[in-house]
């Protein structure tokens, strides 16, 4: 599928995988995106995953037809991206392989393929290819330490590897302006949230290393190629690396027998009776982790609970508190709340993982022994209440 004058797509569409890396949840499926550059000297910019190659094979001969491939640019060594790598060399032996040297190091590591003749590339190298030139730009730890972004001087195309990225397949159009993408803003989001919210600082330095680009389009290895959409892509990225948030509450929550989520369900009340609209209530028994944290990055206030569980915290529960403390969360404001029947250490769990996230609790937690009663609901309700009050106030 044809791009912009040169430039053409042949990725491809994964509609049978259920899980992302085997974690985050692919309702609407994901591309693999791919792109060849037709020109005096012809490049391909990344592959797929090596599932896909027979259909991929194909969209590139639809292009090139026998004509040989002469670089093969390597943004991410991401399987995703780089799994076709050992069959493209098989398929056209003349084929360059274009990298930083952290690249090189990882296709030996994964694929065993020589790379004595090819291209190692350093910040601000260039690529002649007729009439199109590729400037290369480290971006490192996004999401990667190898990972690279390749600026297409001539006609202002950013190759940006996974940034930019959002989940969900392609339907027919790849490009922004000929399709509805009001169903990949929220795809973006929980892609960001669950892929790159550890690695927020990198995004910001990345960002600031783009910025002076002229970027007329922006080809991701997943989503719609961005064209008219370019700066609120881009903005999405740059709002969610910095942390800036709406107000909301996010009520998460783990129950074995229904006293914490009644609890839970008092914490959303109050916060609601204090005159917040967006209030968000998840059952992390029920609820996928991706979900979760895409409403967490969007929304400035958490409340979290659960009961306390072989001595511990209820597995659901501290499997989140552990996502989030290996993320980029610290400017929301926080509430927490745990019960137990014999010995207290919900409550305690949660403190400690807020010693990483470094939240700003704004109420005392509430803790009960055995049964939810009255007192301890209303006091969840008043809770709540001091949780949207303080999200209200910061805004």
């Amino acid at each position: 599928m044809n791009i912009q004058g040169k430039v053409h797509y042949v990725g491809v569409n994964d509609r049978v995988k259920h899980r992302f890396e085997g974690l985050w949840l692919l309702p609407q499926g994901v591309s693999y995106n791919s792109y060849l550059i037709d020109d005096e000297k012809v490049a391909l910019i990344d592959t797929v995953d090596v599932a896909f190659f027979t259909e991929y094979l194909d969209n590139i001969r639809a292009v090139i037809g026998d004509r040989p491939i002469d670089y093969l640019v390597i943004n991410h060594m991401e399987p995703d991206h780089s799994g076709s790598i050992a069959l493209i060399r098989k398929y056209y032996p003349g084929v360059r392989l274009v990298g930083n040297k952290k690249t090189f190091e990882m296709v030996e590591g994964f694929y065993g393929v020589p790379t004595g003749d090819d291209l190692v590339v350093a910040e601000g190298d260039s690529l002649p290819l007729g009439h199109h030139r590729l400037r290369f730009h480290l971006v490192p730890m996004l999401h990667w330490p190898e990972t690279m972004v390749s600026y297409d001087e001539t006609e202002h195309i950013l190759f940006s590897g996974d940034a930019f990225g959002c989940f969900g397949a392609l339907n027919g159009n790849v490009v922004d302006e000929q399709m509805d993408t009001a169903p990949y803003w929220p795809e973006m989001e929980r892609y960001y949230a669950a892929i790159l919210g550890k690695f927020s600082p990198m995004v910001k330095r990345a960002l600031a290393k783009l910025g002076g680009l002229q970027i007329d389009m922006i080809c991701s290895t997943h989503g719609p190629v961005w064209k008219k959409e370019v700066a609120r892509a881009v903005g999405v990225y740059d709002r969610m690396s910095r942390g800036v948030t709406e107000p909301g509450v996010v009520v998460c929550y783990g129950s074995m027998y229904g006293n914490t989520q009644r609890v839970a369900e008092a914490v959303a009340a109050g916060a609601a009776e204090a005159g917040l609209r967006k209030v968000i209530v998840h059952n992390l028994s029920v609820s996928q982790p991706s979900f979760v944290l895409a409403d967490i990055f969007r929304y400035s206030g958490l409340a979290i609970g659960g009961p306390t569980y072989n001595g511990g915290l209820f597995p659901v529960v501290e499997d989140l508190l552990r996502r989030l403390a290996g993320r980029e969360v610290s400017g929301h404001k926080l509430a927490y709340f745990g019960g137990f029947t014999w010995a207290s250490a919900a409550c305690k769990t949660v403190a400690h993982y807020n010693e990483q996230m470094k939240m700003d609790l704004v109420a005392d937690p509430v803790e009960w022994k055995q049964g939810a009663g009255a007192a301890t609901l209303d006091a969840a309700r008043a809770m709540g209440r001091r949780l949207a009050e303080a999200v209200l106030s910061a805004d």
